[in-house]
């Protein structure tokens, strides 16, 4: 289980109802299969030894001495697999019958896990053939074998981060104590009921932290009065990593569906959830799992800020509505007149602008009570000066341009710098006189400064100290720079579809422009600083930020993530050689981060020094 990943598997056996002996071929079939795959934790549905359709079959003799004797010979197969494997089946306890889930690995039956909740109405009468789990921890017996009972074992291997347990059916609930749940269950399709499995384990996976692996029969169970989809999901903390949608194996045909989870994820939320209460009153077992590196290929998002799976649109919406009524909220509680913006003709200002402009409309101003400022200067190209002109005509916000150049000679020759000398005074002079312009303009028109920088610029340290680093309101800060684009690119398709295709055009002429905070000389009237070439890739360092932030990860882990994630785009030499300066301007970058301005929180990541980040400016470096 190197670095918390671990592969979770769901199957759907291709049964004959009422046959244990020739069902346990398909599942010992199928456990080959998962285990080949790499998978760590196998489910089967309820009853999947027999089938959960037996109906009065359930008090047959010769069916349940052959479930004990498919059981065993299950447990026989699974010698050298070290792997865990849920296999639902009736079992005898003492006069009554119990629907069970047996935990197999390596040789041997672990335990058993009872069902306490048996449904009386809906798919399936189970009152009439099963006794509720016992009170406690009890005995029962296959082939003169004693093994362990009880309706909430929990079984560990040496690691405390991986602890299961198993659930069936109607017993489905989080567990305090375990990181992954097994659900074995048997609940037939009717309209809506794979939406509302999808909310139902989506949500339980959230609410107790954790994953939770759940097995539908297929459509080999008796349709007698109801029909079974084999629907699988595997969900980790309210996110869906795997499924297996009702009736999309061929038709009478097995499947399996696999995904991988990290359990120090869920271990790092469980930590920082003090909410999240421990109990130790469940019974134990161990279990080995094997020690090859769980394969990540598929597993880990190169954007995940924004995964695959998200409805961009929505989220960009989303994010945006957040930053604006923030913003409103802050002019309206200022007494504010109106706003100032630093447009540079760059994706932070642009974004800044759009969110300023619909904090303005929200609280039903006039967007002339918004000054859009361009403040030129050595590095200061024509196509972001006249882009940061256009986006401000085609907005309707006031404009002016101040050349700072002269200021910034004068500065120079003040401080004793030669201009000649292009080193970090020569760029953050001309940062630090732009903030002061801006400041000082909107103290004269009771506005407030609207900050620009984004969450990448934080966590990088790539901002100028009281320069560009400061503001009134900071809507970008939670922002990291590839959602910037992904939320410029949004709003210009809404331009577009709105017949602003002016407004459009200048949004995409921003984001075809390379990301630079223009402050050295241009050359041959092009950018000469490119951002990315200095600090490095957005895409990597963004991936690194959230791995970093988030989870708190090791940089071993992010390595092995990125390799991954990247595979074809960047290789192992790049992914190391950026990774140790982000790790580096991360940890020496804090002294900036302890000093922001107020501004909304957006997504998981924010680093407001007044609760959402916090750590010492001197901390060493890793």
């Amino acid at each position: 289980m190197k670095h918390g990943f671990i592969r979770l598997g769901a199957a759907v056996p291709a049964i004959r109802v009422g046959a244990p002996l020739y069902n346990k071929e398909e599942i010992c079939r199928l456990m080959d299969e998962a285990c080949a795959a790499g998978v760590h934790v196998l489910v089967f549905p309820e009853l999947s030894l027999t089938g959960a359709t037996c109906g009065d079959l359930f008090f047959s003799e010769k069916l349940l001495g052959d479930t004990e004797t498919a059981l065993l010979a299950i447990a026989e197969h699974s010698a050298g697999m070290r792997m865990l494997t849920f296999v639902g089946a009736p079992v005898r306890y003492g006069n009554k019958l119990l629907n069970c889930a047996a935990a197999i690995s390596d040789g041997q039956i672990l335990a058993l896990t009872a069902k306490k909740n048996l449904p009386a109405a809906g798919d399936l009468d189970q009152t009439r053939h099963f006794a509720p789990a016992p009170d406690g921890a009890a005995v029962v017996f296959l082939r003169e074998l004693r093994y362990l009972i009880s309706s909430d074992p929990v079984f560990c291997i040496e690691q405390p981060a991986l602890r299961i347990t198993a659930r069936i059916g109607e017993d489905l609930s989080p567990c305090p104590e375990a990181t992954v749940v097994a659900h074995l269950s048997a609940a037939a399709e009717i309209v809506g009921r794979e939406d509302w499995r999808q909310t139902h384990l989506k949500a339980l996976s959230g609410q107790g932290i954790c994953a939770v692996v759940s097995a539908e029969p297929g459509e080999t169970e008796s349709t007698t009065d109801m029909v079974f989809g084999g629907h699988c999901i595997i969900a980790e903390n309210g996110v869906i990593k795997g499924e297996n949608l009702p009736f999309r194996a061929p038709f009478g045909t097995s499947s399996l569906t696999t995904a991988v989870v990290d359990i120090q994820h869920l271990c790092h939320d469980r930590m920082r959830t003090n909410t999240f209460s421990v109990v130790s009153d469940s019974v134990i077992a161990g279990f080995h799992l094997n020690e090859q590196e769980t394969d990540l290929t598929g597993a880990v998002e190169p954007c995940p800020f924004l995964p695959a799976d998200a409805d961009g649109d929505a989220r960009c919406a989303r994010m945006l509505e957040i930053q604006a009524r923030g913003l409103a909220r802050r002019l309206s509680a200022a007494y504010a007149s109106g706003a100032v913006i630093a447009l540079s003709g760059g994706l932070d200002s642009t974004l800044a602008l759009i969110v300023t402009v619909r904090a303005i409309d929200l609280l039903g101003w006039d967007r002339k009570k918004i000054l859009s400022v361009t403040m030129p200067c050595f590095g200061t190209t024509s196509r972001t000066r006249g882009n940061a002109e256009e986006l401000a005509l085609q907005f309707g916000t006031d404009f002016r341009c101040v050349d700072i150049k002269e200021a910034v000679d004068l500065h120079f020759r003040d401080i004793g710098h030669d201009a000649a000398d292009l080193s970090v005074v020569y760029e953050n002079a001309q940062a630090r006189e732009r903030t002061q312009i801006i400041m000082d303009i909107a103290n004269g028109m009771n506005g407030l400064v609207i900050g620009t920088g984004d969450l990448s610029e934080l966590a990088l340290g790539w901002a100028t100290y009281n320069g560009d680093h400061m503001s009134n309101y900071g809507v970008n800060g939670g922002i990291p720079k590839t959602l910037v684009r992904h939320i410029v690119r949004y709003y210009a398709d809404v331009c577009e579809k709105e017949g602003l295709a002016a407004l459009a055009s200048v949004l995409r002429d921003i984001l075809a422009t390379p990301v630079s905070p223009e402050l050295l000389p241009p050359k041959d009237g092009d950018i000469a600083q490119r951002t990315e070439d200095i600090v490095g890739p957005y895409d990597l360092h963004d991936f690194f930020l959230y791995h970093y932030v988030r989870w708190g990860e090791s940089p071993d882990k992010i390595r092995r993530a990125a390799i991954s994630a990247f595979a074809g785009q960047f290789s192992e030499e790049v992914i190391d050689g950026w990774l140790k300066i982000f790790l580096r301007r991360f940890r020496t970058q804090q002294f900036k981060r302890s000093a922001l301005p107020d501004g909304p929180k957006v997504g998981s990541i924010a680093f407001s020094p007044r609760g959402a980040w916090m750590m010492p400016s001197d901390a060493g470096e890793l």
